[in-house]
């Protein structure tokens, strides 16, 4: 009988003390949502905003493709692909769901499909997730950059556009592509690549599709129209030198802003369903806490009303 309460006390010890351990990650859950609320709240509204832009200055770049100053200029210009350059936007910190994994899986698929060797593949990566991930395989990390902040400069994605732009122009690599998370909605973040190098009419179309959206607050703007034929000053040389690696960067800065509202958007929804999970968890232990506990008060009174019979018999 000892034994048995004895074990009992234990039983009861143990849940209750994963009943405290739960209640104390449902407090650092609920808190981690919180601060996730605030900061998704923030980069989808920085997020949305900067969609107009990013469309005009494509659909300038789309206008602009029809002229043969641009299909002439080195960073238009196709060639057979030996080497590529991947630029991989994954967050520093985890704790957000399937986010990262989704983007690295998607990398990987391409790069496989591809037939690409880890030789023939140089990494830009942009937080810490993506270059831990490709580092460990071996693969060429050309630049990494940390992704811990919300305030996003572009000039950040300036200076690496005219990395990618002057690796492209001198042959280092002969296609850049991008890898990232696009902001649908607070529930839903679709990983997508793109390619940004060779420039050509069909990969602007593709960027500007994942900037319209079907349904939703921009899906009323214009798509792509048809190229145009402009007379550039001072000279067509002068002017895309600059316009186009300019492009470019705003691209990656908007591949850039739409990563860090999923990022937030995912980490609050994955936070919100630890705390959902949690309450279920402690719900549970309480259940089994208080059944244990009545059992036993259950089996003491039991034993004493039946040592009182005995007693009395006597």
């Amino acid at each position: 009988m000892r034994l048995w309460h004895t074990q009992n006390n234990m039983a009861l010890k143990d849940i209750k003390a994963k009943i405290k351990s739960t209640e104390r990650t449902h407090k650092v859950t609920r808190a981690m949502e919180a601060v996730s609320a605030v900061k998704m709240r923030k980069t989808q509204g920085t997020a949305l905003a900067g969609r107009p832009y990013a469309r005009a200055a494509l659909f300038i770049l789309a206008r602009l493709s029809g002229s043969a100053d641009v299909s002439r200029h080195p960073l238009a210009k196709a060639r057979e692909v030996k080497k590529v350059a991947l630029v991989i936007i994954t967050s520093d910190k985890g704790l957000a769901g399937a986010l990262n994994s989704g983007v690295i899986k998607e990398a990987q698929l391409r790069l496989s499909s591809a037939g690409q060797a880890a030789q023939d593949v140089v990494i830009y990566a942009y937080g810490r997730k993506g270059q831990e991930y490709f580092a460990r395989r071996n693969y060429a990390i050309k630049k990494a950059v940390e992704n811990k902040g919300d305030d996003i400069n572009i000039s950040h994605m300036e200076e690496l556009a005219r990395e990618l732009a002057d690796g492209f122009s001198q042959g280092d690599f002969d296609e850049v592509h991008a890898v990232y998370s696009n902001f649908k909605s607070t529930f839903e973040q679709a990983p997508i690549i793109r390619t940004l190098l060779p420039l050509s009419l069909t990969n602007i179309e593709h960027l500007v599709a994942d900037i319209v959206p079907a349904k939703g607050k921009f899906s009323e703007l214009k798509k792509v129209e048809s190229p145009a034929a402009y007379e550039v000053e001072p000279s067509p040389e002068e002017v895309l030198n600059v316009l186009l690696p300019r492009l470019v960067a705003i691209s990656l800065y908007h591949m850039l802003l739409e990563s860090k509202a999923s990022e937030h958007s995912a980490r609050m929804v994955a936070m919100k369903n630890a705390s959902d999970k949690s309450e279920e968890v402690v719900y549970d232990l309480t259940r089994t806490y208080n059944k244990i506990r009545q059992a036993a008060i259950t089996r003491e009174v039991s034993e004493i009303v039946s040592g009182r019979e005995a007693l009395s018999t006597q």
